[in-house]
């Protein structure tokens, strides 16, 4: 697990505070990929427990894994009781009980690549499913999210997490959908979209970058000068684009594997 993504429990509060949660569309169209209920999941680097409240919604028991404790004293406070909770990385995890669904909620790129979907594929039930989901916040109004980059530049060049194995943002397939493809693990590989429009004041939009982490890893002073440059340069209210990129996979039932 990166350092990089350590730094969120520092922002717990924040980030369940300002991040939006999941629409029951996404779960939706989970389940129905799944072609049957699906009973179990465990889900890595669960956050605060924005995905775990939506898949434990919907009757899964939920196995939710996140290696800061921080962050899983938060998640704790906001998931059913009936979800287990456990403190560990991914990297962490050890082959033993399966389950029906493997998640990971914009975490999966804080992962380390090497023996990531063997890992994956021997914590899933044979014909079990993967899902990978999230997306950047993109500030509808070019012209607003012109002033907002120029008021950023001194501070960032960009506030995106690059994709892990260099797929440009033009191609068809995305990370990880191309890693999954090229895997002998898994099978029926797909990538939708779910539309996501959201209004949000001012205020509530950098303190979604907030829990941003190109802006953590910037000095404190630093960092409170470019929220303070970026709010400047906002109006009251920002239309946001927050589209929801979902991959899905099986585990492969072949034998020679």
């Amino acid at each position: 697990m990166s350092t990089r993504a350590l730094g969120f429990g520092a922002i717990a509060e924040s980030y369940e505070r300002f991040r939006p949660g999941y629409p029951a569309e996404l779960a939706d169209m989970v389940m129905t990929y799944a072609g049957r209920p699906l009973r179990t999941a465990l889900e890595i680097g669960a956050g605060t427990g924005k995905a775990t409240r939506l898949f434990a919604g919907h009757g899964v028991a939920v196995t939710a894994t996140e290696p800061d404790a921080a962050m899983l004293t938060e998640l704790r406070r906001t998931v059913p009781a009936d979800v287990r909770t456990v403190r560990a990385a991914f990297e962490d995890l050890r082959p033993g009980e399966t389950y029906g669904l493997v998640c990971a909620a914009a975490a999966l790129h804080w992962t380390r690549p090497e023996g990531r979907w063997s890992r994956v594929a021997a914590l899933l039930e044979p014909g079990g499913v993967f899902a990978s989901f999230g997306g950047p916040f993109r500030l509808a109004d070019p012209a607003v999210e012109e002033s907002v980059r120029a008021a950023r530049a001194p501070f960032l060049e960009d506030d995106e997490v690059p994709s892990p194995d260099g797929t440009a943002p033009d191609e068809e397939m995305q990370w990880p959908g191309t890693e999954l493809q090229r895997s002998r693990l898994f099978v029926d590989v797909r990538q939708s979209v779910v539309e996501r429009r959201l209004t949000m004041s001012a205020d509530d939009y950098v303190g979604y970058l907030s829990t941003v982490s190109a802006y953590l890893q910037l000095p404190q002073p630093r960092r409170r000068q470019a929220y303070d440059a970026i709010a400047r340069a906002l109006p009251g209210t920002v239309g946001v684009v927050a589209d929801i990129t979902v991959h899905l996979a099986r585990r492969s039932n072949r034998q020679d594997l």
